[in-house]
């Protein structure tokens, strides 16, 4: 396991942003954890997401691409900061791009923020979290319907690596239906075992998430 992966949830615990508790997701299911993104409000935290996204990209789709997408609204900032960090890291440029949930039709005129797609180029997706794979249903169209571009893949900080509508996690379901690969910094199983082996998940914890993913665990 890299050891960024290691970092990357103790970051997540330090920021709130990942907690343990008794949680109702948006689906109805009951939960012994939740993953908030909205939790990284400073600069330094956002600073420090943005390279364990950086070099979770690297490691996974390298960076022979030309353009970050993040989904408004959480994937606005995710985009412009692991841009910068991006650049900071590697010394490669990328551009970012978001979209708006409301076309404007006056000034800088269309859906888009940030730089404009064009044919050709190569795209990474990047949100905090896919549950359901929604996010992606309203989001890939989109992207496509602006120019002829390649997604190359989409990163996530958090796999919940629970089922979304079928068998499988709702990060293999998006690579199955839109043809492209997934990824995330870390995944929930990895993220039980480093606690595991910190000795920071107590018996009683450890059974709860045990039983949920007995109910909604994703086939592997």
């Amino acid at each position: 396991m890299q050891e960024y992966k290691k970092e990357f949830t103790e970051f997540m615990l330090e920021c709130q942003a990942l907690k343990f508790g008794d949680f109702t997701l948006k689906s109805g299911r009951k939960s012994p954890f939740f993953m908030n993104a909205g939790a990284y409000v400073t600069g330094r935290q956002l600073h420090d997401l943005a390279c364990y996204y950086a070099r979770a990209i690297h490691d996974r789709f390298g960076l022979e691409f030309d353009v970050l997408f993040g989904p408004a609204y959480k994937g606005i900032p995710l985009a412009v900061a692991t841009a910068m960090a991006i650049y900071e890291l590697y010394g490669k440029e990328v551009r970012y791009c978001t979209n708006r949930k409301e076309v404007k039709d006056h000034g800088d005129t269309g859906i888009l923020l940030g730089s404009k797609l064009k044919d050709g180029d190569k795209v990474v997706m990047i949100e905090d979290v896919t549950t359901s794979g929604k996010s992606m249903e309203e989001t890939v169209p989109i992207v496509r319907a602006q120019a002829d571009v390649k997604i190359v893949g989409l990163m996530v900080s958090l796999d919940r690596h629970e089922r979304g509508k079928g068998t499988t996690t709702a990060l293999k379901e998006v690579a199955e239906l839109y043809g492209f690969e997934t990824a995330a910094i870390v995944s929930m199983p990895e993220v039980v075992e480093i606690l595991q082996q910190k000795g920071m998940l107590d018996d009683d914890l450890n059974e709860r998430i045990k039983a949920y993913y007995a109910l909604y665990g994703a086939e592997d």
